[in-house]
C-alpha cells in the first residue's frame, strides 16, 4: 500500500472536474422543487398553527428557510470551487480519521430522513393499491419502494436530475390542489385560514413559538446545509471566475429563492391541513379530502415527491459519507444499500410524532458543524485548500493520529450549547461552533500542526476553479507517481 494510503482515495470521493459537472441553474432549481416538497414538513405547519396565525407561520418559515439557505450557499462553495464532497473536506477541520465522527452523524441522519420519506411514499402506494385491488400491506410497499429509490440513486446524479425534471411539475400541481381543497374544507368548518389559531399566544410566548418554527425549519435543512458540497461539486460554474456571486449563481437561485418559497408553501399546506382535518399527517389529509380516481392520482404524486426528495437530499449524501468511511472497499452502490438499511432500521413510522423536537436537537448539532466549516474555509484558509493532502494519510491533515482536536472540541461545545437553548438552537450552534473553532484552530492547533495554505497563501497553488484548477487530475497524478515508486 502506498504511503499516502489508498484508503482516502476511493474513486467516488475524488474531486469532480469542470467537464464532469452536469447540473446548471435551472437543473438545480428543479431538483430543489423536488427536494423541498417533503411531506414531513407538514408536521412543522401542523404544530405551528396551534400557537401562531398562518401569516406568522409563513413569516417564521421564510426567515428560517432563507437563513439556512445562506448557510447552504456559503458552505456549497467548497464543492463549486474545489469539486470536493462534504466528508472529504471535513478532513481539514476534523482530521483524516476524525472526519468520520461528525460525518457519520450526518450520514445516519440523512438515512433516517430517507426512511421517513419512504414511509410516506409507501403509505401512498398502499392507498393506491387498496383503491385498485383491495390490497393492504404498507410494510411490503415500504420495502419495495425503498429498493426502487436505492436503485435509481445508484445510477448517479444525472439520472436524479432527469427524474426531478419529470417529478417537479406534477408535484407543484398536487401541492396547489391540496392547499385549495383543504382551505375550502377549513372554511366550511367556519375557520378563517388567515386568522384561526388553535391556542393563541401573546408576548414572550408568541415570540418563543415564532423562534421554534424558525429553528425547526433550519433544523429541517441543517443536514443539507452541512453536506451541500456533496451536491454542489456537480454544479456548472465558469472557470477563472473570481466573483463569488457569479461563480455561485446556481446555488443562489436554488437555495435562496426556490427552496424558501417551496418549503414555505409545504409548511403552509401542513398548517391548513391541521385546520381542516385536525391532523398534520399528509396521507390522512388526502384521505379526508379526496376519493376515487382523484385520490389515486394525488397519492401517486405523493410517491413522486418522496422519491425526488430522497435521491438528492438523503441517499446521495449518506452514501457518499459511508463510502468515505469504508474507503475503496465500500463503492458508492454498496454505500447506497447501507443508507437504505439504516433508514429501514430507524423505524420511521414512529418518528413523525416527535419530529419537531428531533429537528431542534439535530439542528443544533449539525449547524455547529456548518459553523466550523465556515470558520475553517472562509475565516482561516480563506478558501485556499491543500487538496492533495486531503487524500494522504501522512499529509498535513493527519494532525494528532488523524484527529483535529480543535474541530472536535468546537463541535461538542457548539452542539451542547445549542441544545441548552433549543429556542435558538441552529443560531447558537452555528455561531458558537464557528467562534470556538476559529480561536482554537488559529491560536492553538495550527501553531502545533502547520498548514501549507496558511504558511504560503498562494491563489495559484491552493484555489480551484477560480484559477482554473481541476484537482482530480492532480490527485490522480500523485497516485500514479506513488504507484511507480
Amino acid at each position: 500500500m502506498a504511503s499516502g494510503g489508498d484508503y482516502l482515495k476511493s474513486p467516488d470521493l475524488l474531486p469532480v472536474t469542470h467537464q464532469n459537472r452536469s447540473v446548471g441553474t435551472f437543473g438545480f432549481a428543479v431538483i430543489w422543487v423536488g427536494m423541498a416538497i417533503v411531506l414531513a414538513a407538514f408536521a412543522i405547519g401542523g404544530s405551528a398553527i396551534m400557537s401562531l396565525s398562518l401569516p406568522m407561520v409563513i413569516l417564521a418559515t421564510l426567515a428560517g428557510s432563507a437563513l439556512i439557505g445562506v448557510f447552504m450557499t456559503l458552505i456549497g462553495d467548497i464543492g463549486v470551487e474545489h469539486g470536493l464532497s462534504f466528508p472529504v473536506y471535513m478532513r481539514a477541520p476534523f482530521g483524516t480519521i476524525g472526519t468520520h465522527i461528525p460525518s457519520l452523524v450526518r450520514g445516519v441522519t440523512a438515512a433516517c430522513w430517507f426512511g421517513l420519506n419512504t414511509y410516506f411514499g409507501a403509505m401512498a402506494i398502499n392507498g393506491i393499491l387498496n383503491l385498485l385491488f383491495d390490497f393492504n400491506n404498507w410494510f411490503l410497499c415500504f420495502l419495495v419502494f425503498a429498493a426502487l429509490q436505492l436503485f435509481n440513486t445508484s445510477l448517479g446524479i444525472k439520472s436524479i436530475e432527469r427524474f426531478a425534471d419529470f417529478a417537479a411539475p406534477v408535484i407543484i400541481l398536487i401541492s396547489c390542489w391540496m392547499y385549495i381543497t383543504l382551505a375550502d374544507k377549513a372554511t366550511v368548518q367556519g375557520k378563517d385560514v388567515w386568522t384561526w389559531v388553535e391556542s393563541p399566544t401573546t408576548g414572550i410566548a408568541a415570540f418563543t413559538a415564532f423562534m421554534v418554527v424558525m429553528m425547526a425549519n433550519m433544523g429541517f435543512w441543517a443536514t443539507l446545509a452541512a453536506d451541500m458540497p456533496t451536491l454542489s461539486r456537480f454544479f456548472k460554474a465558469p472557470k477563472n471566475e473570481r466573483n463569488w456571486f457569479k461563480r455561485n449563481k446556481t446555488q443562489l437561485v436554488g437555495s435562496l429563492i426556490v427552496m424558501p418559497i417551496t418549503n414555505t408553501f409545504i409548511v403552509t399546506i401542513g398548517a391548513v391541513a391541521y385546520m381542516a382535518t385536525a391532523s398534520a399527517d399528509p396521507i390522512n389529509a388526502l384521505m379526508n379530502s379526496a376519493s376515487g380516481i382523484i385520490l389515486g392520482v394525488l397519492l401517486l404524486m405523493i410517491v413522486l415527491a418522496q422519491w425526488s426528495t430522497n435521491t438528492s437530499a438523503n441517499v446521495i449524501p449518506a452514501a457518499t459519507i459511508f463510502s468515505n468511511i469504508g474507503g475503496p472497499k465500500v463503492p458508492f452502490w454498496a454505500a447506497v444499500i447501507i443508507a437504505g438499511v439504516i433508514g429501514v432500521l430507524a423505524q420511521p413510522w414512529n418518528l413523525f410524532a416527535v419530529l419537531v423536537n428531533v429537528l431542534l436537537i439535530i439542528g443544533g448539532i449539525l449547524t455547529a458543524i456548518v459553523g466550523i466549516l465556515f470558520a475553517d474555509y472562509y475565516l482561516i484558509r480563506k478558501r485556499r485548500v491543500n487538496v492533495k493532502d486531503l487524500y494522504e494519510l501522512d499529509g498535513q491533515y493527519k494532525f494528532l493520529k488523524g484527529f483535529n482536536l480543535a474541530g472536535l472540541f468546537a463541535w461538542v461545545i457548539g452542539g451542547a450549547l445549542a441544545n441548552m437553548f433549543p429556542t435558538y438552537s441552529s443560531l447558537v450552534g452555528f455561531f458558537v461552533g464557528a467562534i470556538v473553532y476559529y480561536v482554537l484552530a488559529k491560536y492553538w492547533w495550527f501553531k502545533k500542526y502547520p498548514q501549507a495554505e496558511l504558511d504560503n497563501p498562494s491563489d495559484e497553488e491552493y484555489l480551484g476553479i477560480t484559477v482554473g484548477h481541476d484537482w482530480d487530475d492532480i490527485v490522480m497524478q500523485e497516485m500514479e507517481g506513488k504507484g511507480t515508486e
